[in-house]
């Protein structure tokens, strides 16, 4: 009894005693088994088939599929707003940073063009541009200041 496990035990102690049966008639060795646990125990499998039963439908069933058909149905509908919410922040979101991108490289081209533009007119450039075209500078005596009217009348009007 050593060697079984304690459930054996258990069930073998709740079990009424019987009496020994012999091993075999023809031995002669005269020993005896104990009883097996459940050896009093017969399955009996029977095959059923149900091919031929046709289900009763049922008007309540249908009415609760439908139910629950449209409560997914809205469901994924608020969970289809509720990302399609979320997708347009995120797309704004890209949409201003390429925004931001594009005016950075706005402002970085319109330095540029400053800078390109303070060099065409810097005056050693233009003076340089003159002298290859022969332009001087005029002298003090031929500059001509025009006469300036004190009534502050530039052009007269003859009728």
């Amino acid at each position: 009894m050593a060697t079984l496990p304690k459930v054996f035990e258990r069930h073998d102690a709740a079990r009424p005693v019987r009496g020994p049966v012999a091993a075999h008639a023809g031995d002669g060795g005269g020993s005896a088994l104990r009883a097996l646990p459940q050896e009093d125990v017969f399955f009996f499998c029977k095959k059923i088939d149900n091919s031929r039963l046709v289900r009763e439908p049922d008007p309540k069933a249908t009415r609760a599929s439908w139910n629950i058909i449209g409560a997914a149905g809205v469901a994924v509908l608020a969970l289809g707003v509720v990302m399609a919410a979320q997708v347009a922040g995120t797309m704004e979101g890209y949409k201003l940073e390429s925004l931001r991108a594009e005016e950075q490289r706005l402002l970085d081209e319109r330095r540029a063009l400053d800078l390109q533009e303070a060099q065409l007119l810097s005056p050693e450039r233009l003076e340089k541009l003159a002298k290859g075209q022969n332009l001087v500078t005029p002298s003090a005596n031929q500059v001509f200041h025009l006469e300036t009217r004190p009534d502050g009348a530039v052009a007269m009007v003859k009728k």
